[in-house]
């Protein structure tokens, strides 16, 4: 019987306590995704472009130093009741956050942007880009004078 059993005992010791696998301490969870989701979101961000004037009416457009007040009033107004659905000023929402939009786009892309969005998004790079960026939501044509884009595009510069 002691023959038997020891051999057994030791069949069995190799058998259940060889195992090689590591168990880590504590949580651990798999970052990969989220790191390949950052590297494909710096890919698709829509590059500041100061000098792309973008394509529709306005060839150029110079702001003075003073801010007008009386557009900056008209321009909220308008922003208010035809933009805020999807833009806010500090945060992205179906389109891109307003506030700074001067630091990445050309005054002249801004009006044409307000004034010809369809077209821009077709055939602009920028506005292409911004597309893609944006689930393919198109920036719907409000049909905006160039009064009250101008008046929009100053308002802009107070945010």
């Amino acid at each position: 019987m002691k023959k038997i059993a020891l051999p057994l005992i030791v069949g069995l010791l190799i058998a259940c306590g060889g195992s090689t696998e590591k168990k880590e301490d504590g949580f651990k969870f798999n970052r990969t995704k989220k790191e390949e989701t950052k590297a494909v979101q710096a890919k698709t961000a829509t590059p500041v472009d100061l000098k792309n004037k973008g394509i529709g009416p306005i060839k150029e457009l110079q702001f003075d130093d003073a801010i007008d007040a009386s557009l900056v009033e008209t321009g909220a107004a308008a922003f208010k009741q035809k933009c805020t659905a999807c833009h806010k000023a500090n945060a992205k929402l179906i389109g891109p956050a307003m506030k700074g939009i001067y630091e990445r786009r050309h005054p002249a892309w801004v009006m044409n942007m307000l004034l010809n969005p369809t077209e821009m998004v077709k055939e602009d790079p920028i506005g292409k880009a911004l597309l893609a960026e944006y689930n393919n939501i198109l920036m719907i044509n409000q049909n905006l004078s160039q009064e009250e884009a101008r008046a929009i595009a100053e308002y802009l510069r107070t945010l």
